[in-house]
């Protein structure tokens, strides 16, 4: 952890020595191009602003053909005035040009400044809404079939001695029961299968 803060406190002292340079530089070069007072100052505010407001466009990931421009032009201020300050210019004799790019370098700052802070970032198009992608609703409940009576199966046919038959053996056991013959008696009496004793005993 230690080790780890005397690296930053190392990158945030050296940061502060070539921020203070330059500072100091362009301020010179303010001065030798007419510019005196605060307006000296200003400038290389100016200067640190555009480059702070290029960086944060670049890092935010957005646009960043506009933030290198602009990140660049603030560069190129600031290295220019160091390299003026180092002898390779007569800061007693500034020529015109010099003049002409100081004077007009406040307008230059406006805008690239203006055009950092206050342009939207590009975005994607929407999803555009379909009828798939609406809220879903809830299906609407099928229609149950009716339930259908299982089919009757056809009538046995029942030869009328047979019936009469069972008549007899009807009669006989109502005679001697007191009561009427049921199917299980009437087929185990028979020796017909269910269906035949079934019907027979629908004839009775």
């Amino acid at each position: 952890m230690r080790a780890y803060l005397a690296r930053v406190d190392a990158v945030l002292v050296q940061a502060l020595i070539a921020a203070a340079l330059s500072f100091a530089h362009l301020h010179d070069v303010a001065v030798a191009a007419g510019q005196d007072g605060w307006k000296a100052w200003a400038y290389p505010v100016s200067v640190d602003l555009l480059l702070v407001a290029a960086w944060r466009r670049l890092r935010s990931g957005t646009t960043k053909t506009a933030a290198w421009c602009w990140f660049v032009v603030a560069l190129t201020a600031s290295l220019g005035a160091n390299v003026a300050t180092a002898g390779l210019l007569d800061l007693g004799n500034v020529p015109a040009w010099l003049r002409i790019l100081v004077a007009g370098w406040p307008a230059v700052a406006f805008l690239g400044g203006t055009l950092l802070a206050h342009t939207a970032p590009k975005t994607g198009p929407g999803p555009e809404v379909t009828e798939e992608d609406g809220p879903e609703t809830a299906p609407e409940p099928l229609a149950h079939p009716a339930i259908e009576a299982p089919p009757q199966p056809p009538p046995v046919p029942v030869p009328s001695a047979l019936v009469a038959h069972a008549r007899k053996v009807a009669a006989e056991h109502h005679a001697r029961t007191g009561a009427p013959i049921d199917t299980p008696t009437l087929r185990a009496r028979l020796g017909v299968p269910v269906p035949m004793a079934e019907a027979i005993a629908a004839h009775l």
